[in-house]
């Protein structure tokens, strides 16, 4: 074990070293990490649900009703009511004809994207998408072609070479998970339809958060269901739960039933967890008022980091980055800040490419106006005494 002890020493001498941070408590907009109390600013818990009552409430009774463990793969025995309720209730959520539950976002896109496309096929994927679309992608056996940052020029040149492919699979985040921002989703809808490509959107930063019933980017943007888009999403950020989705049409699930090794090849999620989804989601679409709060919220803290001098784009999202580039430095930011009483992750390679370590900070419904001012005061305070602004 030589070698790894000195692949360790090499990350500990280039600032990539990570450990693990022990949270002792419910997840929230302020947590307690060694019995310091902290302003949360790194969590995906956008609108606080995951400590929600209702959502406790359901989880308990599923597992009085069900019990704990779902016992088997969902082609075994384990399919179980609430899994199919789940579903369902994804669907007409998402508007969409069919869902299939996946146990985590990361088991979803590879399920997915390797089921959809092997030999012969081509994947042309946004830059900066999550690292499970670019582990799927090279798991599949496609050809991978990768184009700038939501560059939809580059694209079209990629797709107009690609005639000789037997599928073509588009592959987007709707909102990218360390820049916050979003995909030019109209664009990416039109390229798919002219180049007669399946368009893959991964909406785990979007649902819950955007559009006017919570559904996501697609309905931010207006963009209806079609046979050619697949929709995937998290249950375990906006909605506070655990899991993943994939929905679209009947055929699509039909198939990812069949085909992909993700989904058939390990135990299904415990019914508690989807129970807690179910009402998670009867929570965001019923009711508008945590999405409000959380906007007034996002918007109220990059107004606030304006003031200070900080660069922050009017990206309607709750993920704000502030760009460090050296990962030292990042790390050093995060630790003068958890001195000072908030809690924010400095994000280095892997995660973000080399030269790009930066600051990830996330907005809550459920954050005080007191507590983002207090935060946004210490940012700036460490920021000039670090000669960042």
């Amino acid at each position: 074990m030589h070698y790894l002890k000195k692949e360790l020493e090499e990350l500990e001498g280039e600032g990539l070293f990570r450990d693990l941070r022990l949270l002792d408590g419910p997840q929230e907009a302020k947590v307690i990490i060694g019995k310091k109390q902290l302003i949360n600013l790194c969590s995906n818990n956008y609108l606080g649900l995951s400590n929600n009552e209702q959502l406790k409430k359901a989880a308990i009774g599923a597992v009085k009703e069900y019990g704990v463990g779902s016992g088997a793969s969902r082609l075994i025995c384990g399919n179980m009511l609430l899994h199919k309720k789940l579903e369902e209730r994804i669907a007409r959520f998402k508007k969409t004809e069919s869902a299939l539950v996946f146990n985590s976002g990361y088991s979803a896109n590879l399920g997915v994207i390797t089921s959809l496309v092997g030999k012969g096929d081509a994947v042309f994927s946004d830059r900066l998408n999550h690292a499970s679309i670019v582990d799927a992608a090279l798991l599949s056996g496609a050809e991978f072609k990768r184009y700038p940052h939501r560059d939809m020029e580059k694209l079209e040149t990629l797709l107009k070479c690609s005639s000789n492919f037997r599928r073509r699979l588009i592959v987007s985040d709707s909102v990218f998970s360390m820049d916050g921002d979003l995909a030019p989703l109209l664009q990416l809808v039109s390229l798919a339809k002219k180049y007669d490509s399946l368009l893959y959107i991964d909406e785990a930063h979007a649902t819950g958060v955007l559009g006017k019933k919570g559904r996501g980017a697609l309905e931010y943007f207006g963009v209806e269901e079609n046979d050619f888009i697949i929709q995937m999403g998290t249950l375990s950020k906006a909605i506070g739960s655990f899991g993943a989705y994939v929905c679209g049409v009947k055929t699509l699930i039909d198939y990812l039933i069949n085909r992909a090794r993700a989904f058939i090849y390990t135990t299904a999620l415990p019914v508690c967890v989807c129970a807690s989804s179910i009402a998670a989601l009867d929570i965001i679409e019923g009711d508008c008022l945590l999405r409000d709060k959380l906007r007034e919220k996002i918007k109220f803290f990059r107004d606030n980091l304006r003031s200070f001098g900080f660069s922050v784009s009017n990206d309607p999202t709750p993920i704000i980055p502030l760009l460090i580039g050296d990962a030292g430095r990042a790390m050093e930011f995060s630790r003068r800040l958890f001195e000072e009483g908030v809690f924010v992750q400095g994000i280095r390679p892997p995660t973000v490419p080399k030269g790009s370590s930066r600051l990830r900070i996330t907005i809550m419904a459920t954050h005080e106006e007191k507590d983002l001012c207090y935060a946004s005061g210490r940012i700036a305070n460490v920021a000039k005494g670090m000669g960042l602004i």
